[in-house]
């Protein structure tokens, strides 16, 4: 329970200057005792009256004492269990009130405030904003902020992620809208900036050692917990949370990083400047604009590089979504560049697709070219396996399909059929027939199935019957023996006799 402030300078004057007793005090104000007894607790002053009784747990002060001195996070349950075995005897909420009052209060540290010089140094961070729904797709919202420790300018980018290539990208920005590279900038204990830590003994990422090389200048960390060291970009953050993102509107990332830039050059430019009072933050950054480092000649390159291996699909995965590649490329491992417009794709030196950049998930980004062949080869495929197998089986019949192309015929057609008369008569009698329609000159499966029948008749054989089919259609194709008419003579007779 928080008691007002005035409630509390009433519960002092009461018992130090009217001598009003706890009870006194708790009755008149409508409070609990107990609250009476905390405040006059937690003020520190003398009680007055008559003197404190003897407690059972004074014995045991100088050791519960000397324990939270090497001890200053034990539990109050633990330290009673403690104190009982030594022999105290008090109930153990009694006893947790207590301990209360004499664990020891955390030290509190004051802090200098830190001065930098103009074009010296920079602080660097990550915010996060909510998240962003981009079609089925939920991306967190993140904020790059980099501010001038000396004139306080901003620069503000939203991100769909927190990755390096974003990361670094916010850099670029920065360097770009401000003419130049402060000398040092100070990171927190960041992933991106910093991959492990014991001590005073840093292990930076080499991306960005590379990345501060490129553009010549200094990475530094801030110490762990020192928020004061990095105060100026966290502020920072926590006013553009308030000014700037707080109700705004906004269609898609474009759109917001637009408002953003706009209010970095407008009205977060034209606020005071924290180091000269009297002047803006506008003012102070002209001036320390002419400090920075030049920006290198050449920018460096920010390409997402990634690996990946295409499967039995002609389709890579990369950042939630597939993209088509060429389906001679199926099974190899392949090269992913990536940057926030588009998407290439590379085979060693060599770029085998170029896709817009995608940041939904789950969707199938194609090239029409791609797919279209394909479905070219699958087709071009499945005619030459046909036409392979009836080769194989009838080698007569790669002649008949060279002297229908000549006529102009459907050779998928003829091929189709030719498999068909496979299926039903067997390799054998189709070489013979399809010989036979050759020998008369006419390439067309309608003489090889005139031939077969004929070859079938003079054996005395059934008609094939084709497998798979159902019972009641293979039926329809049995032979049937004639009923003898004898029969119905013998009939006509009997009936002629009973008339």
């Amino acid at each position: 329970m928080v008691i007002p402030a005035d409630i509390e300078a009433q519960i002092l004057r009461y018992y130090h200057a009217e001598r009003w007793t706890i009870g006194t005090i708790a009755q008149q104000l409508h409070i609990h005792h107990s609250v009476v007894r905390r405040v006059l607790g937690q003020a520190g002053l003398p009680r007055i009256g008559s003197p404190a009784r003897a407690s059972r747990i004074d014995p045991y002060l100088p050791f519960i004492h000397q324990t939270l001195e090497t001890f200053p996070s034990l539990t109050a349950s633990r330290l009673y269990a403690m104190v009982c075995e030594r022999g105290y005897r008090g109930s153990p909420d009694h006893f947790r009130h207590i301990i209360a009052c004499h664990r020891p209060r955390a030290k509190v540290e004051a802090y200098l405030r830190l001065r930098t010089l103009p074009g010296e140094q920079a602080q660097v961070d990550w915010g996060h904003f909510g998240h962003l729904e981009i079609g089925r797709a939920r991306r967190p919202l993140m904020a790059f902020v980099m501010v001038l420790s000396y004139s306080r300018q901003i620069f503000l980018r939203f991100y769909p992620d927190a990755r390096m290539e974003n990361f670094l990208r916010g850099h670029v920005g920065a360097f770009s809208a401000w003419g130049g590279v402060p000398r040092v900038l100070l990171y927190d204990n960041l992933k991106s900036a910093v991959l492990e830590r014991r001590g005073d003994a840093i292990r930076f990422h080499p991306t960005l050692l590379g990345f501060a090389g490129h553009y010549r200048y200094e990475p530094r960390p801030v110490a762990i917990a020192r928020g004061n060291e990095k105060g100026r970009v966290e502020r920072a953050i926590r006013y553009v949370r308030d000014s700037f993102f707080a109700a705004r509107r906004f269609t898609d990332l474009a759109d917001l990083n637009t408002q953003a830039d706009a209010w970095c050059n407008g009205p977060a430019a034209d606020r005071r400047c924290p180091e000269e009072s009297l002047r803006s933050v506008r003012e102070v950054f002209a001036e320390e604009a002419k400090r920075l480092l030049a920006l290198p000649d050449n920018p460096a390159p920010l390409l997402e590089q990634v690996a990946v291996r295409v499967g039995k699909m002609p389709y890579v995965r990369f950042d939630l979504n597939d993209y088509s590649v060429p389906h001679d490329h199926v099974r190899r491992g392949l090269t992913i560049l990536a940057d926030p417009q588009e998407v290439r794709i590379v085979d060693g030196s060599a770029v085998i697709a170029l896709h817009p950049r995608c940041y939904d998930k789950g969707a199938q980004i194609e090239e029409p070219a791609h797919v279209q062949a394909l479905v070219d080869q699958k087709r071009s495929a499945r005619k030459h396996r046909a036409t392979d197998r009836l080769v194989r089986a009838a080698p007569a019949s790669q002649t008949l399909l060279m002297r229908a192309a000549e006529r102009g015929e459907n050779l998928g057609a003829i091929t189709a059929t030719l498999l068909r008369l496979l299926d039903r008569y067997g390799a054998g009698e189709l070489q013979a027939s399809i010989c036979e329609a050759l020998t008369r000159n006419v390439p067309h499966p309608n003489a090889v199935r005139l031939a077969l029948d004929r070859r079938r008749e003079e054996r005395g054989a059934a008609p094939p019957v084709a497998a798979g089919l159902p019972a009641h259609v293979q039926a329809r194709d049995r032979p049937v023996k004639p009923h003898a008419l004898e029969t119905y003579d013998q009939i006509k007779d009997c009936s002629d006799d009973n008339n």
